[in-house]
C-alpha cells in the first residue's frame, strides 16, 4: 500500500466523481444517480438529496479535475482554497466498518463539501510524498478520463471505463492484420 487506505479510497472516489462528466456524456444526470455514487463509495453524513446538492457536487468536479493536470504548487494552490473554503477541521473519527481515519468536515456539512475536503486531505498525502504523477489521464485515445496508479511498478495506463481492455482488442486486431498481411505477402510472392 502507497498511501492510507483511507487516502487510497479518497484518491479513488476522486477519479470517479471527476469521470462522472466525460464529454457530453453524464453520469449523474439526477439524485438517483448521486444516490447511487454516495452509496458505492460508502459516503456517510448527512444528504439533502435535492438538485441543489447534484448542482454543487457537479460544480466541484472541473476543481477536483484541475488536480490531475497540475503542477504540484498549483496543486498545493487547489488543495489549501479547497480546505480554506470549507474551514476545515481534521479529526480522528471511526465509523460503520471503518477503523480511525481522518474526517475535516462534521457530518452535516454539504456533501458537495465533504467530497471536496475528503479529495483534498487525500491530496495533501500525495503531494507531501512528491507523488503527483500518480494522478494521470488515461491513455486510450480521444478519453479523457482520470486515473490514479497506485500499483508499484507505476503501470496503470487506462481508466475503469474498459479503456484497457480496448486498447487490448486494438492491439490484438493490429497483430492479427499484421500478420495476415505478412501472410498474404509471401503468396504473392
Amino acid at each position: 500500500m502507497l498511501f492510507g487506505h483511507d487516502t487510497e479510497v479518497a484518491l479513488q472516489a476522486a477519479a470517479a466523481l471527476v469521470n462522472t462528466a466525460d464529454g457530453d456524456a453524464e453520469y449523474l444526470p439526477d439524485v438517483q444517480a448521486l444516490d447511487e455514487f454516495v452509496r458505492t463509495w460508502k459516503w456517510s453524513g448527512k444528504r439533502w438529496r435535492n438538485a441543489g446538492e447534484l448542482r454543487a457536487v457537479h460544480d466541484l468536479r472541473p476543481w477536483l479535475r484541475q488536480l490531475w493536470v497540475a503542477d504540484r504548487d498549483q496543486a498545493v494552490d487547489i488543495v489549501n482554497e479547497l480546505l480554506r473554503e470549507a474551514n476545515a477541521v481534521p479529526q480522528l473519527v471511526k465509523h460503520d466498518e471503518w477503523d480511525y481515519h481522518l474526517h475535516a468536515t462534521p457530518p452535516d456539512a454539504p456533501l458537495a463539501t465533504r467530497l471536496a475536503v475528503d479529495a483534498a486531505m487525500a491530496l495533501t498525502a500525495v503531494i507531501r510524498a512528491d507523488e503527483l504523477s500518480r494522478l494521470r489521464i488515461c491513455d486510450y485515445p480521444g478519453c479523457c478520463n482520470v486515473v490514479v496508479d497506485l500499483s508499484k511498478n507505476r503501470s496503470k495506463r487506462y481508466c475503469e471505463r474498459g479503456c484497457g481492455n480496448r486498447a487490448a482488442v486494438a492491439a490484438y486486431r493490429a497483430r492479427k492484420a499484421e500478420t495476415a498481411a505478412g501472410g498474404n505477402q509471401a503468396r504473392t510472392t
